[in-house]
């Protein structure tokens, strides 16, 4: 099992980003699958999910309407766009497959003035 992500970066209070999560190594189209972020000291913070077909999401109250979870299974991969984003969101992403299972190494998110 590997799990990618890529598209982190710096950006402003209020700005977007948009998260990849490449899959590999199982049948991606098989899997529920989660984002989740750490801020380093503190657990890890559940953000979105979506089921194997991609046509049910599931999001925190603190990103629902500003977060859009989705997947192209036919790339084997998953995203996450993320819009009006907060300083307080600062935190490494992880793609997860299913809900508590493999996790891939991770992409920083920094927002900041």
């Amino acid at each position: 099992v590997q799990l990618v992500e890529s598209g982190g970066g710096m950006v402003q209070p209020g700005g977007s980003l948009r998260l990849s999560c490449a899959a590999s190594g199982f049948t991606f189209s098989a899997y529920d699958m989660t984002w989740v972020r750490q801020v380093p000291g503190k657990g890890p913070e559940w953000v979105s999910s979506i089921n194997s077909g991609g046509d049910t999401t599931y999001y925190a109250d603190s990103v629902k309407g500003r977060f859009s979870i989705s997947r192209d299974n036919a790339r084997n991969t998953l995203y996450l766009q993320m819009n009006t984003l907060k300083p307080e969101e600062t935190a490494l992403y992880y793609c997860v497959r299913g809900y508590v299972g493999a996790w891939g190494q991770g992409t920083q998110v920094t927002v900041s003035s």
